[in-house]
């Protein structure tokens, strides 16, 4: 196994996303910082700044050439940023010599990276939208499907009362366009040019870093940051929190979908193989969310120190950022493309969803029999009553509606011990989420 699973010969397929994976690649990296610094020399020559016949040079150098992230390795380790190098590769690939010397002109290496960060973050941000919201129209339409379909709750890992599959499936799904939500506030706030010079002030730019800032920004289709985010890191900290606050739903699903498939109240279609038990298919999808969204949470927690940014800029936590947020949105792009698989592929068992309800003991309907007695005696009293039937109930092995009748005999409970007459409105809570689904 490689040191990171994401970009394994081995293990990619399992752990990594090829989509965003490509994003955070050395050539995409390279494509990106190319692409600010052309658009950073067209912007300064149409305030005057650098010859406009140079800026086009530069722009057009930007867009065409091609240059080697193994060369510029070397450099890089000496200079822990890729900025250096590269600007030596692209001067030296410029055939008018007397552009070079306006590549660059007046920024810093932060400015690039970063700026180059956030362009393709754009893309990365596009792609988990797309898959958050295909994710939850299928949850959607699960729910609808099963939205009455009785299946037994459970508290603190014990059966509790009657609800459907559909409800239980809206619980998972209701959280996750409040993450779209989250996602359409923080792109604004994320999705900006850093541009502001050696120590954030634009002081090489004169009066007119502003609006060469304002320019570059509309020339990437990028916001105006209005100013130095060098050391102010709170947007990719947003970015990383909003990752882990998905990743914590995502997780609750697969733990939950882990649980029903191990009483076999719920199958994936398919799973994966055993090297030594033929009958075994086992819950692969949902345990591989479980991991990378495990995964998720630990990374943005490992990210957090990196708002520790000294001074105007710094060089430990800039780095670390690098070494991390790649991870989290390479992760988080494959828990959504399992997530909606597990959503494609999860099939109840009605049967099996029944028979775990009620053991032949009736326990799951104690508290409907107090709310019902509760209509003839004090609450307190009501509660009592049941409690005492429940002891007699599992002592004797018998079974709470019987006890109840043989206590109350003129008493008609009609259809309280039914799972259809206890789901509340699980049914209509399904119905709000699939409506809510389908709306996206």
């Amino acid at each position: 196994m490689s040191a990171t699973p994401f970009d394994s010969a081995l293990m990619g397929k399992l752990f990594g996303d090829a989509e965003i994976g490509k994003l955070f690649s050395d050539s995409a990296a390279i494509r990106a910082m190319l692409l600010v610094e052309g658009t950073l020399a067209k912007a300064q020559a149409e305030l005057g700044m650098i010859p406009a016949d140079h800026a086009e040079t530069i722009h057009r150098h930007a867009l065409e050439v091609a240059l080697d992230p193994g060369a510029m390795a070397d450099a890089v380790a000496g200079d822990a940023t890729p900025v250096p190098a590269l600007l030596a590769a692209f001067r030296e690939a410029i055939n008018a010599v007397e552009a070079r010397q306006y590549v660059h002109w007046g920024a810093t290496s932060q400015d690039i990276v970063d700026t180059a960060l956030t362009l393709r973050l754009r893309q990365v941000l596009a792609i988990l939208r797309a898959r958050l919201t295909a994710t939850t129209q299928r949850l959607g339409q699960v729910a609808e499907t099963h939205r009455a379909l009785p299946m037994a709750a459970r508290t603190w890992g014990a059966v509790a009362t009657p609800m459907s599959f559909g409800a239980a499936v809206a619980g998972w799904g209701m959280p996750l366009p409040r993450h779209l939500d989250r996602l359409s506030e923080l792109e604004p706030r994320l999705l900006v040019v850093s541009l502001a010079g050696a120590s954030g002030t634009l002081s090489a730019m004169g009066p007119d870093g502003a609006e060469v800032r304002a320019g570059l920004a509309r020339g990437l289709r990028l916001g105006d940051s209005g100013g130095s985010w060098h050391s102010q890191r709170d947007r990719i900290l947003e970015l990383a929190h909003w990752a882990a606050g998905l990743a914590g739903s995502l997780g609750k699903m697969a733990e939950d979908m882990l649980l029903l498939a191990r009483t076999g109240e719920v199958s994936f279609g398919g799973g994966g193989g055993s090297s030594t038990m033929p009958q075994k298919q086992n819950p692969v999808q949902a345990s591989l969310l479980v991991a990378l969204c495990r995964q998720i949470e630990g990374q943005a927690a490992a990210l957090a120190p990196a708002g520790h940014h000294r001074d105007q800029r710094d060089g430990p936590a800039w780095l670390l950022e690098w070494m991390i947020l790649p991870q989290i949105c390479i992760a988080l792009g494959r828990a959504l493309e399992v997530a909606e698989g597990l959503a494609r592929d999860i099939r109840p068992a009605p049967a099996t969803l029944r028979a775990t309800i009620d053991d032949g003991t009736g326990l799951i309907y104690a508290e409907a029999l107090s709310f019902a007695l509760a209509r003839m005696m004090p609450k307190p009293e009501a509660q009592k009553r049941v409690k005492e039937l429940c002891l007699q109930a599992r002592a004797e092995g018998s079974a709470l509606p019987d006890l109840a009748q043989a206590a109350w005999p003129d008493q008609d409970f009609g259809q309280l011990f039914t799972p259809e007459a206890q789901m509340g409105d699980a049914p209509a809570e399904a119905d709000r989420f699939a409506a809510i689904a389908r709306a996206l």
